[in-house]
């Protein structure tokens, strides 16, 4: 674990997110205000063929954009799935290898994540690793199950090498 001192201190730890299934939703969406749209998207869908979710379920952000911006990002969400499925329209099945990140888990709203960012890039440059693929959030305590942010978990992930 590494602390870093920056506005706020936040920890970072090293561990693999292992292999899964996934239900995705990917698209470029007006901002990240957006991104409840294509849970709604994947839930329907999900809903609608009766796919049972893995434990843990992962729900998860992608953010496939090179860097930062506000609009017309490329975003992909994520679910565990049991199970084989066929694609449809919106929703693409596929199998995630496992991945190595460090991690920073984070309570509270939102407004914070540009801090994380910077923690994690400093943590990631300092120790001497590169970037090994889009920075994606699981939500372990997200909007759609908690409407305070005060009460939201979201562990922030940057895959290195």
């Amino acid at each position: 674990i590494f602390l870093l001192n920056l506005s706020y201190d936040y920890h970072v730890s090293i561990k693999e997110i292992p292999e899964r299934n996934v239900a995705s939703v990917r698209k470029i969406i007006s901002s990240y205000n957006c991104e409840g749209d294509l849970w709604s998207i994947l839930m329907r869908e999900i809903h609608i063929k009766n796919i049972s979710m893995a434990h843990p379920s992962y729900s998860i952000a992608v953010f496939h954009d090179q860097e930062y911006k506000e609009n017309d990002v490329d975003v992909e969400i994520q679910l565990n799935i049991l199970g084989k499925h066929e694609n449809t329209k919106d929703v693409y099945f596929q199998k995630i290898e496992p991945i190595k990140v460090a991690s920073i888990t984070v309570s509270g709203s939102y407004k914070q994540m540009t801090n994380v960012n910077e923690a994690a890039a400093k943590w990631i440059e300092t120790e001497g690793y590169e970037l090994a693929g889009p920075m994606f959030n699981i939500y372990h305590v997200s909007p759609a199950m908690e409407s305070d942010p005060s009460k939201w978990v979201t562990e922030v992930c940057f895959p290195f090498k």
